[in-house]
């Protein structure tokens, strides 16, 4: 018998929870670590002894609802509390320092409390905190738009600002749904991604998002969507350890059989984040794209995670010289400092939206603050100023060759890196590729003490400890971040053949 979709939700919601509490690490945000809550104490019934730390605690506990975090596992938590942060290192309430080898989850570029993008905000502020972008501009936004469709792959040439990676994906779908409308041809409304992905949590990015867990749980309220295959060359049961881009072509199938109904195809170029770092081989995102052109759908390319320099390049587009018909930017486009991203578009879409009052219906209250826009243009000063594109390249030549001797590890079964975008999958079996079961919760336990030896990264699905670190950091903080990493893994994994 089916399940009720109340049923299938409550047996997805429960993977959700195993699943994060075993990929997710302590006190990332994602799980914490048990300690048991006297459920006595009360917000304003504080003991005079606790301390400052201990009473922020508590009033988080009875108040704040974390974003994908388990429920009961936080409320018995030691959560961190991060109370400052000094370059690419954050400090917690009780003074300790951490290296921030996630980058506050992939946003930040140039460090923590950059004087010139702190004096960026103050300036602004003493203008204008906000003002709407309906149908009436400011200084910044028409500077921004400006700088970006430079830096942008050919073709772009317009700007649309959100808050959020979500809401601009969901709007590079709005815009596509729409451009095929006004083009006459409005059967056109559904869309492709590669297997794996993930584009962000709102309803519609979670419908062309393709992680079984979330699409599971959330399947009642989703649209339907198609997949072709992922470029996950470690687990990749099509070319047989000799790479012929078949996982692209898997996207020629599905435009053979649904192309007429298809308005676009979304992919995040060479890197797929969340997923764990799965790397595309040079030329998989210029295959894709010309699978795309050839059936006439327009193509989507999902910068948010790779965008700004954290594959080498500005966009990671420019490796395989795609020109994508939308752009979605975000994450470091304001050095980590304040929410805001793009969803970017060529003069051909732009077009299809003139006459006759046609308009893009979509945008929100605060589509393009002028705070956070501000600080975005003194982000992209200190591109130029501190040459963090070059800079970026050096690093990531320091950061190969500390992944290099990851490979004496035991239960080391890949190793990815795309830039400054790292992964390290680990095994149960090197040779079958057998992954650990969940419940031994290896990489978190990894990411656990790594906290313990001060630094906080994160890590995705199959035990993959995620590597993306500021890139500000020196060649010293690169080995300084990989030595701990080193050692943590070490431990676990000797922990492993002890048990």
């Amino acid at each position: 018998m089916e399940p009720t979709p109340a049923g299938a939700a409550r047996v997805a919601g429960r993977a959700v929870l195993r699943s994060l509490a075993q990929t997710e690490p302590h006190g990332s945000g994602w799980y914490c670590p048990s300690l048991e809550l006297d459920p006595t104490i009360g917000a304003r019934r504080m003991d005079k002894d606790m301390t400052e730390t201990e009473r922020l605690r508590t009033l988080d506990r009875q108040h704040v609802w974390h974003p994908y975090t388990p429920t009961d596992d936080y409320l018995k938590a030691t959560p961190l509390v991060i109370d400052h942060g000094e370059g690419v290192y954050l400090v917690d309430s009780d003074g300790n320092r951490y290296l921030d080898a996630g980058s506050s989850l992939g946003v930040n570029i140039h460090g923590h409390q950059r004087r010139e993008l702190n004096d960026a905000i103050v300036a602004q502020a003493t203008k204008i905190a906000h003002t709407t972008l309906y149908g009436m501009t400011h200084p910044g936004a028409a500077e921004l738009a400006a700088r970006l469709v430079h830096l942008a792959p050919e073709g772009i040439e317009r700007v649309l600002f959100l808050e959020s990676g979500s809401s601009a994906v969901e709007t590079a779908m709005k815009m596509a749904f729409s451009y095929w409308v006004f083009k006459g041809e409005p059967q056109r409304n559904k869309f492709v991604s590669m297997t794996g992905a993930f584009h962000g949590d709102t309803v519609g990015a979670l419908s062309v998002g393709q992680m079984t867990i979330l699409k599971n749980f959330y399947q009642p309220l989703l649209r339907e969507t198609s997949a072709f295959a992922q470029p996950y060359a470690y687990r990749c049961g099509l070319c047989n350890n000799n790479c012929s881009l078949a996982c692209a072509d898997t996207l020629e199938e599905v435009l053979e059989r649904e192309g007429h109904e298809i308005a676009a195809v979304l992919v995040e170029p060479r890197v797929q984040n969340v997923s764990g770092m799965v790397v595309a081989r040079d030329g998989h995102l210029a295959r894709v794209a010309e699978i795309a052109r050839k059936h006439g759908v327009l193509l989507i390319a999902d910068e948010l995670g790779t965008g700004f320099g954290r594959t080498g390049p500005m966009f990671a587009c420019e490796a395989d010289g795609v020109k994508p018909d939308i752009l979605c930017v975000g994450k470091g486009l304001t050095g980590g400092y304040m929410p805001l991203a793009a969803t970017m578009a060529t003069g051909e879409v732009f077009d299809a939206f003139r006459g006759d009052g046609k308009m893009l219906l979509s945008g929100h209250t605060y589509s393009g603050n002028p705070m956070a826009v501000a600080v975005a243009l003194a982000s992209l000063d200190l591109f130029e100023k501190d040459d963090v594109i070059a800079h970026g390249r050096e690093l990531a030549v320091v950061l190969a060759d500390e992944l290099a001797k990851f490979r004496e590890i035991p239960h080391v079964g890949d190793i990815r890196q795309c830039g400054m975008l790292a992964a390290i999958e680990l095994v149960q079996d090197e040779e079958t590729r057998e992954p650990f079961p969940w419940d031994l919760g290896v990489a978190t336990r990894i990411t656990a003490r790594c906290r313990e030896l001060g630094m906080i990264i994160h890590s995705a699905p199959s035990d993959t400890i995620v590597i993306v670190p500021p890139l500000a950091m020196t060649e010293d903080h690169v080995r300084q971040m990989m030595g701990i990493l080193h050692q943590a893994t070490s431990e676990v994994v000797a922990s492993l053949s002890d048990a």
